[in-house]
């Protein structure tokens, strides 16, 4: 077929969309910008014949989705969740209040007003059980949501029962982190704000903040921690390449940056560090708010779309899980999947043993002591009762499998001392070694980050294997590791090692965490 010309007055467009013979078509497609769309037959090639002007042709978030849900989609009845599922709303003891850093006194709404926009200082204190998810949000979603729930191929894990992963990484950004980066550029967006800053350690949340603002028309300037900086310089042109402005941390650019590089200029950061300067930039700042990308209530609230999707999917599949695991840094992909089956588990609908697992590199949960601390460096922040190594605690920049923070989020701390989940840290070599088989078995390369998952999935089929239980394994896989390869270099390389884990330096960050007396 020849390209159609409109009146003359357009380039050429094609006029044909080809697809595979097995794929399912319509008769007759209304697409939502009002692009006719018709089936025809050339060849024995189904094509679609187009006829539109070329401005037609900025198609919805959603029909994009729509559109190829029917090709795509891993379970058919499952939908993009309407609310966000908020777990402290069923918890009988509830999570200790965030405190003032200078008063030490629960935070108010207002302390808060420096640095967040109010429909996200509402949902960080809401008790309300669910939320909803405004539309604008979900047309974005539907670019890749539902995620697949995929049954993983047996030999991978030598395991002659079932194991299934939720992959999170067909996101525009390819993680999870979308799932919150876009409602907070979206309210951010609403209120108003023309500038949102944040910090990033290998780039995941920075690369999803900057897409998500991106389409709502904000400005984001983004602190990557200086070791992720240097050793990742494809997440820092994904940023730039969606318009953000891109630091490495500690920087000459605020006072918290400069100041640590007067205590040591060859400072490789922390995501601490990468926190003040983006916090004290937003307090500076009146038309500037801050954006965090895990461990504070509101962004593990936007996560729990992983989890909602995910009870229908393995209903779909007949299933139940007897174990769920997921990598845990700052806490948000673990409670996005983890949260919504831990209030089937407090219905007694089920009984999953919970796993987060960490890195021994940096294992707040599982050498971490329960105790208010500050979210960054500097002290800026406010105080959170949470599993944290100190708050100047900085991971060895030689750490290859990401999740730096030295704090766990403060609703998933308060989950594991009510003993509803359980932790494990694993060593880096470990968690490369099941990487690789898992993506020579899979086809997909994991992001540094759930390598800790499969770790600990492959420990808990092979445990099965022996002891002849069945089990049936829920993994969370967070993210590809398509821009990671640098790490993969190294453990192929034979260069990649195992960090020993240092008690004397977590003491000495340890030792200067405030003491809070609360009246």
């Amino acid at each position: 077929m020849e390209s159609l010309n409109v009146e003359n007055k357009y380039p050429p467009i094609p006029t044909s969309l080809k697809l595979r013979e097995a794929q399912p078509i319509q008769r007759r497609v209304l697409w939502p910008c009002g692009v006719g769309v018709t089936e025809g037959d050339v060849y024995g090639t189904k094509y679609f014949q187009i006829k539109a002007k070329p401005s037609q042709l900025k198609l919805s978030f959603s029909y994009r989705a729509r559109a190829n849900a029917a090709l795509n989609s891993r379970s058919s009845s499952v939908e993009i969740p309407r609310q966000w599922y908020n777990l402290v709303a069923d918890l009988t003891i509830k999570p200790p209040p965030s405190l003032h850093p200078k008063t030490f006194q629960p935070i108010k709404p207002e302390d808060l007003s420096l640095l967040f926009c109010d429909e996200l200082i509402k949902q960080e204190a809401s008790v309300d059980q669910f939320i909803d998810i405004p539309e604008e949000v979900l047309d974005v979603y539907s670019l890749w949501r539902p995620t697949p729930l995929i049954r993983g191929w047996k030999n991978c894990l030598i395991h002659p029962h079932e194991y299934y992963y939720k992959y999170e990484g067909g996101s525009p950004a390819g993680s999870h982190k979308p799932n919150s980066a876009v409602p907070q550029a979206w309210y951010n967006k609403m209120a108003n704000v023309k500038n949102v800053v944040t910090e990033t350690g290998a780039g995941q949340w920075g690369s999803a903040l900057s897409f998500a603002c991106s389409l709502f028309g904000l400005n984001c300037e983004v602190w990557q921690v200086r070791a992720s900086f240097d050793q990742k310089p494809y997440r820092k042109m994904m940023m730039q390449t969606w318009g953000a402005k891109v630091h490495p941390s500690p920087s000459d650019l605020t006072e918290a940056g400069r100041a640590i590089l007067q205590m040591d200029p060859s400072s490789p950061g922390s995501l601490g560090i990468a926190i003040s300067e983006a916090v004290e930039v937003a307090a500076k700042n009146a038309d500037t708010k801050y954006c965090l990308g895990s461990v504070l209530n509101h962004v593990l609230l936007h996560q729990t779309v992983i989890g909602e999707e995910c009870i229908k999917q393995m209903e779909d599949f007949g299933e139940t899980p007897d174990v769920i695991i997921g990598c845990t840094g700052g806490g948000s992909n673990f409670a996005g999947l983890a949260f919504p089956f831990i209030r089937e588990k407090l219905k007694g609908k089920i009984n999953p043993l919970i796993t987060a697992v960490e890195p021994t590199a940096c294992p707040s949960l599982t050498k971490g002591v329960y105790a208010y601390d500050y979210g960054d460096t500097a002290g800026m922040t406010p105080l959170m009762k949470m599993h944290t190594l100190g708050h100047d605690f900085i991971p060895d920049p030689i750490h290859s499998g990401g999740l730096r923070y030295h704090g766990m989020a403060p609703l998933i701390s308060h989950v594991y001392e009510l003993g509803f989940m359980e932790a494990i840290s694993i060593p880096q070599i470990e968690c490369f070694q099941g990487a690789i088989q898992f993506a020579r078995s899979e086809g997909l390369i994991p992001a540094p980050e759930p390598t800790h998952a499969i770790a600990a999935t492959i420990r808990e089929a092979l445990r099965c294997k022996e002891t002849g239980e069945s089990k049936v394994i829920l993994m969370a896989m967070c993210g590809h590791g398509h821009f990671d390869l640098s790490s993969y270099d190294k453990y192929l390389q034979g260069s990649l090692v195992d960090l020993s884990f240092s008690e004397e330096k977590i003491k000495a960050s340890l030792a200067k965490i405030p003491r809070p007396v609360l009246s």
